[in-house]
This record gives structure tokens, C-alpha cells and sequence, in this order.
């Protein structure tokens, strides 16, 4: 008992926070600031969507709201309301069950509006592509504006994804 009260004792095993002048990231975040500001006039608005995923991809969307990658510096926001947001970030392949919650959410997002399909599953079904309870990628259901690579994409991915969503201009 005692040996494993001693070994709960070491520093935790984590990733080394980033340097106060970390020049990779303060490039990146007044880049997405700018991209933001010129695209929308303001801050962008993601509402996330699991469509089927196995919870790999929101692990790292979540990990964009630690202290680590701070979401919210880059002007970007999680909305609870597709009626709040720009941008529908959709993980996992599309389950038979999900595909008119997706629909309706896509329809319920006021344009100009995008689509991220985030992750391998949300872009063509993945490992569960051929499935009985597969409908199939996002795409199958809503029209997909960008597609972030990955099993899952790394929050860095993701947010050098949603830079080039808005790199690409409105719509």
C-alpha cells in the first residue's frame, strides 16, 4: 500500500504548457483573428454535431477549450443553438438515427452557414463505412464545405482547418 500511495506521488504526466511567447502559436492566433474578423466581422460560431462517433474527435474538439490551445483567443466560440452558429463541426459517420437530427440541424443554421466534417468517419463512414446502421459520411446528408483528416484530427488540425474554412472566403 504504501509503495502505491508513493508512486501516486510523482508530477503528473502531462504535456508541457506553451512558453507565454510561443511564436508558432501567437502567429497562428492573430492569423484566425484576422481570418474571423474579414470573413464575419466578429467571432465564429461553431455548433458541434456527433453524429455516430466513437468519442475520439470530441476528445480533441474538447481539448481546444483547455488552457493549452485556449479556443476562445482565436475568436472562436461553441454555441449550444445551430440557430447561433456559423459553422456545423460534424464528427463520427452519419448513424440511420441521426440522419434527420443532422438534417434539421442544418436546416435550423442561418447562412451563410458551413459544414466541417471532422475526422475519417465524417468524411466517408471510416471503419463503419458498410455498416447496417451507416447511412454514410456527412456529405450523404448535408452538403460538406471542408473535411479535417485524421483518426481524430489533432486540435492543431482542427484549427488550422477552421482558418482555412474562412480562408476561403464567405458564402
Amino acid at each position: 500500500m504504501r509503495n502505491t500511495l508513493l508512486l501516486g506521488l510523482r508530477p503528473p504526466l502531462t504535456e508541457k504548457a506553451p512558453g507565454l511567447e510561443d511564436p508558432e502559436l501567437a502567429a497562428l492566433a492573430s492569423t484566425v483573428k484576422e481570418a474571423a474578423e474579414r470573413a464575419l466581422g466578429r467571432s465564429l460560431a461553431i455548433r458541434h454535431v456527433d453524429a455516430g462517433s466513437c468519442n475520439g474527435c470530441e476528445l480533441e474538439i474538447h481539448a481546444l477549450g483547455n488552457a493549452f490551445y485556449d479556443l476562445e483567443r482565436f475568436g472562436f466560440r461553441f454555441v449550444a443553438s445551430p440557430r447561433h452558429a456559423d459553422v456545423l463541426l460534424v464528427t463520427g459517420p452519419v448513424t440511420l438515427n441521426m440522419r434527420e437530427a443532422l438534417q434539421r440541424t442544418y436546416d435550423a443554421t442561418p447562412g451563410p452557414k458551413w459544414v466541417v466534417a471532422s475526422g475519417v468517419c465524417a468524411a466517408d463512414g471510416g471503419v463503419f463505412a458498410g455498416s447496417y446502421a451507416i447511412a454514410g459520411g456527412v456529405a450523404s446528408v448535408v452538403p460538406v464545405d471542408l473535411v479535417i483528416p485524421g483518426c481524430p484530427p489533432s486540435p492543431a488540425a482542427l484549427l488550422r482547418g477552421l482558418l482555412a474554412l474562412m480562408r476561403g472566403g464567405s458564402k
